[in-house]
């Protein structure tokens, strides 16, 4: 039996199947696969205490490491008695990296130099455990620098995946029975840039929709609005089956937080994106990332954050308390106190309830069709969570009626 726990981001959900689908082409048995996340210290801590955990209650299983935090700090896990091997992303998607740990002829450590990685292949998953939609990745790695992010380093420069091979995936996918196919990649809308003829996202979104008929929903993940292309807005305008859902990598509200971050848009690009969106699509919801207690923050500074929130019309938060990463130029700028990054966290965290709420509240009465994601549970469109009513497949697109909203979800019966 493969194991293979997952933390982070959509994409590492992508690739722990991909990481599962090579461990068993190469016979790779009774081990236990941890895809780990670098974007925070919380994140490094959590893994390294589930594999501790791992090894307590399975004595006689391999543990490998791998992802991001392997990648930008393999000699944390290798100085775990516990762990039997650490590969780094590039390493995990080889059926080659797993195939001789039966030999005892492994070396423990293979981690190369990710920033000499060139290209990204398809890597033709046709599974997802235990999930109702099927992630798709067509981008890997990042060209920018943010002074907070560690990630360039675990995952390398920015490179896309052939425009042709998204598309056989897609319709492979589709073929699989997957209502919904979520784009990801970890600069979503640098797509192409690398590739001859530099498509963009936007183009890309149109072949899917336009040569794959058969996929019922396409979601995009996280993208930086800055980036957006002409033609992605003409899709959010046109394409019905291209979800209303965007998430956006704002990470603050504050135009000078937002240059320390080193980010290429301000305040206002976000506010502009989310306007235009709406305009085009008048049921779009958005979400963020936002960043608490980045250094150098003050109560001003924080307050244009929560502000944010109102003026971007901002539902789904994904809230990260700053974390220091070493190696990071933000790591060297003055930090604030723990207790405040905390507190404003929590406050950050407030203000996305409230605005879910009453998004939420203002779906009520309407018809919608939800992607099952488990029995009573699904998610319409926009993203928004529902607990439904009535007997539904997992993974089944079912027209329901919206009865009422609670706590950070709705009520819903078949329609």
């Amino acid at each position: 039996m493969i194991e293979v726990v997952t933390f982070g981001c959509r994409l590492n959900a992508y690739e722990s199947e991909a990481v599962r689908a090579r461990a068993g082409e190469a016979g790779l048995e009774n081990a236990v696969i941890f895809n780990t996340c670098a974007v925070t210290a919380a994140a490094v801590r959590q893994s390294r205490q589930a594999i501790r955990r791992a090894r307590r209650e399975q004595p006689q299983a391999r543990i490998i490491v791998t992802g991001c935090a392997a990648q930008t700090e393999p000699q944390t896990y290798a100085g775990m008695a516990e762990v039997d091997a650490v590969l780094g992303n590039e390493e995990k998607l080889r059926a080659a990296s797993y195939a001789d740990f039966g030999l005892g002829a492994a070396e423990r450590v293979r981690v190369n130099d990710i920033m000499s990685v060139r290209e990204t292949a398809a890597q033709f998953v046709d599974s997802f455990e235990g999930r109702a939609r099927a992630f798709l990745q067509v981008q890997n790695g990042c060209d920018h620098r943010c002074t907070f992010c560690i990630i360039p380093y675990g995952r390398g420069n920015s490179r896309s995946v052939a425009m042709g091979a998204v598309v056989a995936e897609a319709r492979r996918l589709a073929e699989q029975g997957f209502a919904e196919i979520v784009l990801t990649g970890v600069d979503l809308t640098a797509y192409g840039a690398d590739l001859p003829g530099a498509p963009t996202l936007g183009l890309l979104v149109r072949k899917i929709l336009k040569l794959v008929p058969e996929v019922k929903r396409l979601r995009l993940s996280s993208i930086d609005s800055i980036e957006a292309d002409a033609e992605l807005l003409r899709a959010i305008a046109e394409e019905e089956r291209l979800m209303p859902h965007f998430h956006l990598s704002a990470q603050s509200g504050d135009d000078m937080i937002l240059k320390r971050m080193k980010r290429r848009h301000s305040r206002r690009d976000t506010i502009a994106f989310c306007d235009t969106v709406r305009r085009a699509r008048p049921d779009a919801a958005f979400g963020a990332d936002l960043i608490a207690g980045f250094p150098t923050e003050s109560e001003a500074m924080f307050e244009n954050s929560l502000d944010l929130v109102d003026a971007a019309g901002l539902s789904f938060l994904h809230v990260f308390p700053f974390s220091a990463r070493s190696g990071t130029p933000a790591a060297r700028m003055p930090q604030l106190g723990g207790a405040l990054v905390k507190e404003r966290a929590a406050r950050l965290r407030a203000r996305g309830d409230a605005a879910l709420a009453s998004r939420l509240a203002l779906l009520s009465g309407t018809t919608q069709t939800l992607l099952m994601e488990k029995p009573g549970r699904g998610r319409t469109p926009c993203f928004a969570p529902v607990k439904f009513e009535g007997d539904a497949t997992p993974g089944a697109l079912v027209r329901a009626r919206v009865t009422g909203a609670a706590a950070g979800h709705l009520i819903a019966q078949a329609a």
